[in-house]
């Protein structure tokens, strides 16, 4: 076994990623406060190819110095929109044919595992704020909630790994 070098990874280079079919999904990020959690965001949306990241209401935009430390390189990979307001983004999308996908803990939300993602439909991801969640205004307009099993004593997971989770599941059962 060795360690592989970053030349023997295969990796696209920036103009063949932004050329390259991505998965038919997009992250809105609800009010998202951390900066690093949102530059997270941005590497894993770049590792499995996400369509487009939509940055709602108080969640950071690029250029900033947080967000740049932890995306690697991701904000100019991943293409992003900044919305104002997730429940009209959430509406926008809803239009543009979208399943509206929240990942939260309700009392309808199917586990992560048991969650059947079809490749015909495009699918808007929405992660919530690290304290409140997602906007109660924004929950009737979802399709579904994702919930991710957990056997510890927290109630939630980092939103970052959350996210990464949910982008994992759909990236096996979309690609």
């Amino acid at each position: 076994m060795k360690k592989l070098k970053l030349h023997e990874l295969n990796r696209p280079s920036l103009e063949a990623f932004k050329l390259s079919t991505k998965l038919p999904v997009v992250v809105v990020l609800d009010n998202i406060r951390s900066m690093m959690n949102t530059g997270a965001i941005f590497r894993t949306s770049d590792a499995f190819r996400v369509n487009k990241i939509y940055l709602c209401g108080i969640t950071g935009q690029p250029p900033h110095r947080e967000i740049t430390k932890t995306a690697l390189g991701a904000t100019e990979s991943v293409d992003w929109e900044y919305a104002e307001n997730t429940v009209v983004l959430a509406k926008r999308l809803k239009q543009e044919s979208y399943l509206l996908l929240g990942i939260e803990q309700t009392n309808t939300s199917v586990l992560v595992q048991d969650y059947v993602f079809e490749p015909s439909l495009k699918y808007a991801l929405f992660l919530g704020n690290e304290v409140e969640g997602l906007s109660t205004e924004l929950l009737p307009l979802l399709d579904a909630c994702i919930e991710i099993p957990q056997e510890g004593t927290k109630h939630s997971l980092n939103v970052s790994v959350a996210g990464g989770i949910v982008l994992f599941q759909a990236y096996l059962k979309l690609k």
